[in-house]
């Protein structure tokens, strides 16, 4: 039996899709360019549709802010995905550190929501708690392969983002590729055959949460 061709509905729910991601990309391109209070109507235009379209889907700005979050933070778990499936545990983390770090550097309007409202927060949380476990697999896979310093912890992932992150900021206007330099530098840190006894134990889970805490404040 012969399937009928696709009806007006299929349609219009495909052009709906489409419009949505349309407005997602154009406001995470916008935002990363020229921060978060970009106006949705600048949004709208780069997207090349109408603010009834807009309203349609995002009734509000915050709607569309959180869309964008749920976009970005999305791909970074993905990447902690993939380096947990990657078979030599110490390509899978310096591929997740170099990705992660590229998307900072190419959405650094992130901060500007992160730090403004309550619900990126709340993602940025979520975020974490679902990718701790797939880091913490790959970096006792590394240890366990004899490429990763014994005493590097999941704890001190963060301090290695936010430490290139400083330098993303610092030199992303005038040279935006050195952040790779910088991180060339802390990767062969962390190698095994490079490691030396540290002076300090890494901070636990507790401490890492008021850490992360105030400096969201």
């Amino acid at each position: 039996m012969v399937s009928p061709p696709p009806g007006p509905t299929k349609t219009l729910r495909s052009d709906a899709r489409r419009n949505r991601e349309l407005l997602v990309a154009s406001a995470r391109e916008l935002f990363a360019s020229s921060g978060v209070d970009v106006p949705v109507e600048e949004i709208v235009r780069h997207a090349g549709l109408g603010m009834g379209t807009l309203y349609r889907h995002f009734p509000t700005k915050e709607e569309l802010v959180d869309a964008v979050l749920e976009e970005a933070f999305g791909e970074i778990v993905e990447l902690a995905e993939e380096a947990a499936a990657t078979e030599e545990a110490w390509a899978g983390l310096v591929g997740f550190f170099e990705r992660a770090l590229a998307l900072h550097a190419a959405n650094r309007g992130l901060k500007d929501m992160l730090a403004t409202r309550g619900r990126g927060r709340e993602r940025a949380d979520a975020m974490r708690a679902r990718i701790r476990p797939l880091l913490r697999r790959t970096i006792v896979r590394a240890q366990e392969q004899g490429s990763l310093r014994r005493d590097f912890a999941a704890e001190d992932v963060p301090f290695v983002i936010w430490t290139v992150g400083r330098v993303i900021e610092t030199t992303g206007q005038v040279a935006p590729e050195y952040w790779r330099r910088y991180l060339g530098f802390v990767l062969d840190g962390l190698r095994a055959e490079a490691a030396t006894p540290l002076p300090a134990a890494p901070l636990t889970r507790s401490q890492l949460a008021r850490a992360t805490m105030r400096r969201e404040e």
